[in-house]
């Protein structure tokens, strides 16, 4: 089947919370989706966001944002007394204000309503092997502040429970009940919207970082299954080596996996986290898959990723563990990067579908594998990503030859819409599923643009939707390219 999707964060939708969340906002964009025939809605991460607001950057790659929690949903429910005031109409999202509002509100929920749903939230906690350590990990992260301030006793407590650790644990008893019962309150949300896009027929496509942050309840809680020292710092990290586009490469500072302990111990967190994965979404992106057949290794506290190391990693051995726990989950490899010999044998083993970027096949090569011609049935095509320009933006740089040459091999004459023309490129190729970022669609620039990688904090994770941008010209301009490339869902 021939699928269409459309690339947006939650967080990027319209709405009166100065965010996108689960409520509202999100039910209309799938209500958009179905009357578009298009079938896919595909999101970035959904944990709690970290350093610079990045969601590639979470405390935790099991708990959901709770920033995305949908207030007016809690005031019909009952969960909350009444919604909060609406934040000004913004075209960028305030992530300062919007945890500041989010936050009271919460709390005003937890303390108006937590007792009536108490035995439904430690239900919740039993039933998820994550949520109590990651409650006690936000707990003591309030207590503490940055995991680096932590004291030692209480970093270590997970492996070599700690009597003081434990008796701060308990006096931050209702903090921890309030973590527990804001995941819930997202749990519960989030297979509300499910439910609600399965019936709209909208498939969820989620996405799931390689890596964790460095001092994440994740590390927390399983220290021994990454490269960290007993006092839990990392020792060997995460980047990637330095190319046409950095001199210096990227630094990303991610704590490297401990594969052989990962691999005595069946590959259990990764199948738990996969499973949860599975469990919201329909279909799942693994970003920088490459790393599963070698990866790039820096040492600790080094100024740059010039001095990294390929590692190589049996990436084959633990997808076998993959489809033995999970047959049925449908994993897309984010195959973008350096694909070397090893990267090739290891997707050819896996059998995943892998992604092509209309954007990089725009160099004349006629063998480039994202040349619309050279686009094979088994992936998933795009413009491009959060992580690149928009089309507009990218046009916008090119000189009056390569835009030519682009016009050419696009079939397109001198003053042809490019975003039309590139949008309907991808449609049109032979990929089982093409996904176009909404910006895209609403032929906006570079400050439209989601994020710029290598770099911290500024306009990135910020963009965000007008209300007027789901217009009916736009839901009627995506059906009609859905019917005429053979897209539409029956």
């Amino acid at each position: 089947m021939r699928q269409s999707g459309l690339l947006v964060h939650i967080t990027s939708l319209a709405g009166p919370e100065g965010i996108g969340t689960l409520g509202g906002p999100s039910r209309q964009l799938i209500d958009f989706l179905n009357a578009g025939k298009t079938g896919i809605w595909q999101m970035l991460p959904i944990g709690p966001v970290g350093y610079g607001n990045s969601p590639y950057q979470s405390s935790s790659t099991f708990a959901g944002n709770p920033l995305l929690i949908d207030l007016d949903d809690l005031v019909k429910d009952g969960l909350l007394s009444a919604a909060q005031a609406p934040l000004p109409p913004a075209s960028r999202v305030d992530f300062s204000a919007v945890s500041d509002q989010k936050e009271k509100a919460l709390r005003l929920s937890f303390s108006q309503s937590y007792s009536a749903v108490s035995a439904l939230v430690e239900q919740f906690a039993e039933d998820h092997s994550w949520a109590l350590p990651y409650a006690q990990y936000m707990a003591l992260s309030k207590e503490f502040g940055w995991f680096d301030r932590w004291p030692l006793a209480a970093k270590r407590h997970m492996v070599s429970p700690d009597p003081q650790t434990e008796k701060t644990l308990s006096s931050l008893r209702e903090e921890v009940q309030y973590h527990l019962y804001v995941q819930y309150l997202f749990d519960l949300q989030w297979k509300r919207l499910k439910e609600y896009a399965k019936k709209k027929n909208v498939q969820l496509f989620g996405d799931i970082p390689i890596y964790v942050a460095p001092g994440s309840a994740d590390v927390w809680q399983h220290p021994h299954y990454f490269q960290v020292d007993r006092d839990l710092n990392p020792k060997r990290v995460a980047g990637v080596p330095p190319d046409c586009f950095s001199e210096d490469g990227q630094l990303w500072g991610n704590p490297l996996y401990s594969w052989l302990s990962l691999w005595l111990h069946g590959y259990d967190w990764w199948i738990d986290r996969l499973r949860c994965m599975q469990e919201r979404f329909d279909l799942i992106r693994i970003d920088h898959f490459i790393g599963f057949a070698n990866y790039y290794s820096v040492a600790a506290g080094a100024p740059d990723a010039r001095k990294g190391k390929w590692v190589k990693n049996n990436g084959k051995l633990f997808f076998d563990h993959v489809k033995k726990a999970l047959p049925d989950i449908n994993i897309i490899a984010e195959d973008l990067g350096l694909i070397n010999d090893r990267v090739k044998s290891m997707i050819a083993h896996c059998g995943y579908p892998g992604m092509k970027l209309l954007m990089f096949g725009l160099d004349g090569d006629e063998n480039n594998g994202n040349r619309p011609e050279n686009v094979p049935e088994h992936c998933v095509a795009y413009t491009g990503t959060h992580d690149n320009d928009t089309v507009l933006g990218w046009w916008n740089q090119q000189d009056r030859e390569t835009r030519l040459k682009v016009l050419s091999m696009l079939n397109l004459k001198p003053g042809s819409d490019i975003c039309d023309g590139m949008i309907r490129a991808v449609l049109g190729c032979r990929a089982e599923r093409a996904v176009i970022p909404v910006q895209d669609y609403l032929a906006l620039d570079n400050e439209a643009r989601m994020n710029h990688p290598g770099t911290v904090g500024g306009i990135n994770w910020c963009y965000r939707m007008q209300p007027r941008d789901l217009s009916d010209a736009l839901l009627q301009r995506m059906r009609m390219l859905n019917q005429e490339y053979r897209r539409a869902e029956p």
